[in-house]
């Protein structure tokens, strides 16, 4: 025992570092095989975009088709897709498909090894649009605008919308809550025009025009319900039909009845004045 020593652990060894010719050396080398392995990934993109093996040979249409046949949706954007199964570019395929007419939306995937199926929704017109002379429009379900033969619309009983660039949702959305009110007058919307200071006015299928005024929707919506809820009172008495309204005024509607001069009614629920 006497002849053994404590010593402190030895310090690790150090590796000496490469000389710099070496160090330059496995550089380039490393760079020279990035370089191969780019090279190669694009000899291989290369040939699979050019590949016949993978080229499309189908495209299939989706969807609740009703103003668009599949058959020939598909045939008229057929020409305008390029490139393979891999090299396809889907945004371009989707613009090709919501280009056609009556088509709201496409989406497009991939379909191995050699398809392509594109789902669409095709637009549902809610009204025509009349805000200038240029091609035939009509606002869909969702408020949007968008262009299309008329004459493929088979329901006669759409209304029609005026109103600035850009309103047909809030025209939309006033004729939802408004065709009820003038239901109960055994009436309907045909027209409903927003001028560019935000006043409505209102032509129904009898040939009556209302005059709404401006204000926020619930306003009014508040004016026409006092109007439709009262109006029954003045032409039962009269028994003649609705000419025109006005409901601008503040306490009341200014009414012409066909035959009959103009009357200003009163407050709502108070018999008409003469």
């Amino acid at each position: 025992m006497s002849g053994l020593r404590l010593t402190r652990d030895a310090a690790p060894a150090v590796m000496p570092a490469l000389p710099a010719d070496v160090r330059l050396t496995q550089a380039v080398a490393s760079l020279v095989f990035l370089l191969l392995a780019a090279l190669l990934l694009a000899a291989l993109l290369l040939w699979l975009a050019r590949s016949p093996a993978f080229q499309l040979r189908g495209i299939r249409v989706e969807g609740a088709l009703q103003r668009i046949d599949a058959g020939s949706l598909r045939t008229s954007v057929a020409p305008r897709v390029s490139g393979n199964f891999f090299s396809a570019d889907l945004d371009a395929v989707r613009a090709a498909f919501e280009s056609v007419p009556w088509v709201r939306r496409a989406s497009v995937r991939r379909v191995w090894p050699d398809r392509l199926v594109v789902t669409i929704e095709e637009h549902q017109a809610a009204a025509l649009w009349q805000a200038d002379e240029r091609e035939d429009r009509l606002v869909n379900r969702q408020g949007e605008v968008f262009a299309a033969n008329v004459g493929d619309v088979e329901d006669e009983a759409l209304p029609t919308f005026v109103g600035p660039e850009g309103s047909a949702a809030a025209l939309l959305s006033m004729y939802r809550r408004l065709q009820p009110l003038v239901q109960t007058l055994q009436a309907r919307v045909e027209r409903l025009q927003l001028s560019a200071r935000g006043s409505w006015r209102v032509l129904l299928d009898g040939g009556a025009r209302l005059e709404l005024g401006r204000g926020v929707e619930d306003e009014v919506l508040a004016r026409t319900q006092r109007f439709v809820r009262t109006l029954p009172q003045v032409t039962e008495r009269l028994r003649a039909p609705l000419e025109a309204a006005d409901l601008r005024h503040t306490d009341g509607y200014a009414v012409r009845l066909r035959g009959v001069s103009t009357l200003q009614a009163a407050p709502a629920g108070a018999p008409p004045a003469r």
